[in-house]
């Protein structure tokens, strides 16, 4: 059975929970992911910045991180992760508060209280400032599959397939069942 389009008013909410959910894949690959290419270094000059999988977690947190402090600096936001000391399981916690930190702050600014705490996106102190909306989730969804791209084609590149489990990232029925989403994807 098809269901309807989410009519405007739901857009919000449609927009909070589809990070929430690239949150959850994030943390899905993290859970599949081979230890051993934790930290193998890629082949080939210019491959991901000659960046390691621990380093491309350790981006995608410590951009949350930047974009909490220059766009929502009242929440409260987890320590940076180091990319080349941190541990799978101190990126999967880390992850896992930055996620909830990033949509909180979405919350804010997709609210249409004219008193909201986050007016403003700022990517960092390189680019322009944003109108907190649509567009600043869509950079944020964005940047987060980007770099799970990277990190899936690098783990393959380097011989360590994630296992066919993490192929979940891709049933979002499950996935906003999963988080307590009842309408699912919409």
């Amino acid at each position: 059975m098809r269901r309807s389009a989410a009519p405007n008013s739901d857009i919000r909410q449609v927009l909070v929970e589809t990070f929430a959910a690239s949150g959850r894949m994030n943390q899905l690959v993290l859970d599949h992911l081979d230890p051993r290419v934790w930290r193998a270094k890629p082949s080939g000059a210019g491959h991901q910045q000659g960046r390691t999988i621990a380093a491309i977690f350790a981006h995608l947190h410590n951009n949350r991180l930047v974009w909490l402090k220059r766009s929502a600096p009242h929440l409260k936001r987890p320590a940076a992760l180091d990319p080349f000391r941190c541990t799978m399981k101190q990126t999967a916690a880390a992850h896992r508060n930055s996620t909830a930190r990033c949509l909180a702050m979405l919350e804010e600014a997709l609210s249409d209280n004219p008193n909201r705490r986050v007016p403003i996106f700022s990517r960092g102190s390189w680019a322009s400032e944003w109108p907190a909306g649509a567009t600043m989730f869509a950079y944020m969804f964005a940047h987060d599959a980007h770099h799970r791209g990277q990190i899936l084609a690098l783990a393959h590149q380097l011989g360590y397939r994630v296992s066919e489990d993490a192929a979940c990232i891709w049933r979002w029925d499950k996935l906003w069942k999963d988080l307590g989403f009842p309408a699912g994807p919409r």
